[in-house]
């Protein structure tokens, strides 16, 4: 039986989730990460945060599946504050590009403790801002952005904090940890 790795690792903003990149692009390979493993999923590069990296296909295609139906969190700190009524749409499903998202869990939340992101958030005087934790099931290209986008809110933060069990710990970004196999 094959001893199959297990890591996660937190994400900093601007890596791709790849090994490998363009010129001038910053990948997981600069991490010291172990050999031959990936990543289950994607982040975007302007996106943070939790990522699950192994070597175990099945596991991957169980969380990778659209059809796992396993529960991503994020927060995510957006433009103004949100109304009920913009947070209830976001709760029932949007419409974005040709896809219509399933119901998703969002509530507003203080603002997390977080190491600050480098660069940092444009910061204005004259706009507020506010921290929503966003849990899905699915995770289609942008999806969270294209969702605040929707409602009015764009993100201006998005930190990937948990997949299913897993979360951050107590990472920084750029530390990973090996661990168990996850039971997700």
């Amino acid at each position: 039986m094959k001893n199959y790795t297990y890591v996660i690792f937190y994400k900093p903003y601007g890596v791709l989730c790849q090994f490998t990149g363009e010129k001038n692009d910053r990948t997981l390979a600069e991490f010291g990460l172990p050999k031959n493993i990936y990543a289950v999923g994607r982040l975007d590069k302007d996106s943070e945060g939790l990522l699950l990296l192994t070597d175990d296909g099945v596991l991957n295609q169980k969380i990778a599946n659209p059809k796992a139906d396993k529960t991503k969190t994020y927060w995510v700190q957006v433009e103004k504050i949100p109304s009920q009524q913009s947070l209830d749409q976001m709760r029932s499903g949007l419409q974005i590009q040709n896809y219509q998202t399933k119901p998703c869990e969002v509530r507003l939340i203080s603002e997390p403790t977080l190491p600050p992101r480098d660069p940092p958030i444009r910061f204005r005087k004259t706009v507020p801002t506010c921290w929503l934790e966003i849990k899905l099931k699915e995770g289609k290209n942008r999806q969270v952005r294209r969702m605040t986008a929707k409602i009015g809110h764009p993100t201006l933060r998005l930190i990937r904090q948990g997949i299913g069990q897993l979360d951050l710990s107590e990472l920084s970004p750029g530390e990973w940890k090996k661990i168990d196999k996850p039971k997700i």
